[in-house]
């Protein structure tokens, strides 16, 4: 079932105040490469440095004074880590963080600076849910899936929102893939908010899952996590997908070096950090960029959360 735009209002009455109102950059240079008028939408600015503060602060929000009372917990390889920690310590809930071992050094950094609980287990999907199923058996915490929770997805829809009422013409807009939260949550916002505005989804080939899933209708996974692009290792769930299905246009496909390259011209060109994952829906325009000709162009700067210590350039 498709959330209704009143739930999508709610949203953004709950975020508002508690999270920033990011600004919308543009750059002259980025639209002469794409052939096209781009407006980057700047959650890399964002509290905690990505999108991912509006679905936490929205989800737990949301919940009871009996759940706030015992907590709650999520397994993330960073940036929902980070956002489900600050929100927790802003709203005065504990919060545990499962994080795999090879999740980025400074997003683990980032959680615990927030006074989250850090619980690291072994690289894989599996091990992050036994391990936040157990955690949720021992405290009775309430456990707050990164993408597939329709709290977060509606959240993370408010950047959209916040795109759209300053720029409501647009043509297109383009989000990272990953879990599927940001996409689901982007759709949502143009569909009550836009003008006949269609959402296209970026996704690197080493992990093509949703683009996959939009082929066969059924959710698949991916084999492999050998991506730069480190937040978007997860996949798509079954809140999320039918939204997906219903309401994103397609998904375009990106190679390695795309993303790196795409990730360094927005270092260069705009003067603005914003990490690999991030990088993934410019890298799309720029691959398929007889789509996107002479087109007003929505594009959702994720996060900006990079280790310094390991940039791919």
């Amino acid at each position: 079932m498709i959330p209704s735009k009143n739930d999508l209002e709610n949203a953004v009455n709950t975020v508002s105040g508690v999270v920033h109102r990011t600004p919308v950059l543009t750059s002259s240079t980025l639209n002469e490469m794409a052939g096209a008028q781009l407006y980057f939408k700047c959650e890399n600015f964002q509290k905690m440095g990505a999108f991912k503060m509006r679905g936490a602060v929205n989800a737990i929000q949301n919940l009871s004074d009996a759940q706030k009372k015992a907590g709650v917990v999520t397994h993330s390889s960073g940036n929902f880590g980070q956002a489900v920690a600050l929100a927790a310590k802003n709203l005065g809930v504990t919060a545990y963080v499962v994080m795999p071992q090879n999740a980025p050094s400074v997003k683990k950094e980032a959680v615990k600076g927030y006074g989250a609980q850090v619980l690291e287990c072994e690289s894989t999907l599996g091990a992050r849910e036994e391990n936040s199923a157990t955690i949720q058996q021992q405290t009775g915490a309430t456990f707050l899936h990164p993408s597939n929770n329709l709290d977060v997805i509606l959240g993370n829809a408010t950047a959209n929102v916040e795109l759209l009422q300053k720029h409501p013409d647009l043509d297109l807009i383009l989000t990272p893939v990953g879990g599927g939260g940001l996409i689901a949550g982007t759709a949502l916002a143009a569909k009550y908010f836009g003008e006949n505005c269609k959402v296209i989804g970026g996704e690197p080939f080493a992990v093509d899952d949703a683009y996959r899933s939009l082929r066969s209708g059924k959710i698949e996974t991916n084999t492999s996590a050998k991506t730069v692009a480190d937040g978007l290792r997860t996949h798509l769930g079954d809140i999320n997908f039918p939204i997906i299905q219903e309401l994103v246009s397609s998904i375009i496909r990106v190679e390695e070096d795309e993303i790196i390259h795409a990730m360094r011209h927005i270092w260069q060109r705009m003067k603005i950090i914003v990490e690999p994952s991030s990088a993934v829906a410019f890298a799309a325009v720029l691959r398929e960029k007889e789509k996107f000709q002479n087109k007003k162009i929505g594009i959702i700067l994720s996060g900006g959360n990079v280790d310094l210590e390991n940039l791919p350039f």
